[in-house]
């Protein structure tokens, strides 16, 4: 268990630097990934696991592929 946190925190951290890096805040983005602020926060901060489609939304609205989120 101890290491899905570990891969969850990982990969928020990820999507949070990509989107800190094009500009974005997470109120601007979140639309842009179809989620709504409140998630992408704890998507971000490693509290949630997420699905194939919304990783792929958020890959999408950041213009890379989806293994360029996964780091680890």
């Amino acid at each position: 268990m101890k290491e899905l946190t570990e891969r969850h925190r990982l990969l928020g951290n990820t999507i949070r630097q990509l989107r800190v890096e094009k500009g974005l805040t997470q109120r601007e983005f979140a639309p842009m990934a179809g989620t709504n602020q409140s998630y992408l926060w704890e998507i971000e901060t490693g509290r949630v696991s997420v699905g194939i489609d919304v990783l792929c939304r958020i890959a999408d609205a950041l213009d890379v592929k989806v293994g360029d989120l996964i780091v680890f």
